[in-house]
Formats: structure tokens, sequence, C-alpha cells
């Protein structure tokens, strides 16, 4: 079960890729984690994306996609895997399937998590985080028991700039312009599932797994 998650910066797509995970006991992958893992053991890999993130650049596509195929053929992703975050362009889905179907494998489904984004921008605004202890609250559907007031260390709760409106919409508009082409991609071959991010988290996740086990 090969699985690339989509959907815009506070749709939840980590959660439910965290929860895919879980059930089916498959790895839950995003870049981040892989280029810290080979960071953290001086892999050939590892050293070459570090050279360029220290420079404040990105990692070209083409060592990432390297980094994530090396991934793919460790141990634990013989059951299949969650790709979450990556590809993030076409070009990035498109040498993916490649390198995939290079190896006779290929991706069986690309789920989107779908939120309009009125709605994400009202979710992620809402977000209050405590620089302390790390705690999150949001003052809708969780607020803290005292207005601005961390419930775990009694520390003041903060919005984060990446949760001010402005910020939110200026990442929905690059997520428009760059990532959400990859829907049609996917689409086009064949493995497209849309699911609605806008109900509870529970009843996503149950209409992710009515998806994988059809």
């Amino acid at each position: 079960m090969k699985i690339v998650m989509l959907g815009a910066p506070g749709a939840g797509k980590g959660t439910q890729a965290k929860m895919i995970a879980a059930k089916y006991d498959i790895p839950h992958i995003s870049t981040g984690d892989i280029f810290r893992a080979n960071i953290k053991e001086g892999t050939e890999l590892g050293k070459k994306a570090k050279a360029f993130m220290d420079q404040g650049q990105l990692v070209p596509d083409s060592l990432t996609l390297e980094l994530i195929m090396d991934r793919f053929s460790k141990a634990d992703c013989a059951n299949g895997y969650v790709l979450d975050g990556f590809p993030r362009t076409i070009p990035q889905a498109e040498a993916l399937t490649k390198a995939l179907s290079e190896k006779n494998d290929k991706i069986d489904f690309a789920i989107n998590v779908d939120v309009p984004d009125e709605n994400i921008i009202n979710r992620m605004s809402g977000r209050r985080c405590c620089l302390k202890c790390g705690g999150t609250f949001h003052v809708k559907y969780n607020p803290p028991k005292e207005e601005g007031i961390c419930d775990l260390c009694g520390a003041e709760l903060v919005i984060r700039d990446d949760d001010k409106p402005e910020i939110v919409q200026k990442r929905l508009v690059a997520y428009h312009e760059q990532t959400q082409p990859l829907i049609d991609y996917y689409a086009k071959e064949g493995v497209l599932q849309n699911v609605d991010g806008t109900v509870d988290v529970e009843v996503v996740f149950e209409n992710i797994v009515k998806i994988l086990e059809k």
C-alpha cells in the first residue's frame, strides 16, 4: 500500500498520514525526517543534502528523490508507506513515477484531504502555542481554561507567525500555484481519492480507511 498525501497547509494531512501509518504498520515518510536521519547518520547522501542546507539552499529535486528511493529500499517499507510532503510539484511527481516504474513499482493511492481556504485560515489563525512547553490550543476547538494561558505550564500563549492570517493566505496562494496541479496529475494517473477534510479528524480517517479497503 503505497500512498501519497495531498492537501493544503493546515488541511490535516500530516495527522491523517500518522494515523494511516499506525493502523497499517507502515512508515510515515516525510522529506524533513529523511534529511535529518541521513545527516545524523553521516551518509553520503546526507552529506550532499547538508551542503545545500548549510548554504540556505533547497536540496535539489534529484537528490531529494535519491534520498526517498533509498528510504523506500529499507525493510520497513516492504508492505508500503505513507509519503507526506513530497512530491510538491509536477516535475517531482513525474520523476517519482519514473523512478518507481523503473523498479516495476507505483503509487497506489494519492489521498487529497480537501479543505476550503476559508476553513484553513480560520483553523490556523485560531491556534495558540506555548513557547515554553510546546502545548497547542485552539480558541474554538480546544480552548485553554484561562484565555491566553497554557493549561500545562501556565506560560503565555502566542500566535505563531506561520499561523497569522496574512501568512496563511500567502502559503495557500503558493500551494494553489505549485501543488494544486498534482491533484490533476494523480487524477490522470487514476489513483486520486478526495476526502472531505472539514469534518472531525476521526471521520476523515474512517473515510480514508474505506477508500484503502475497498
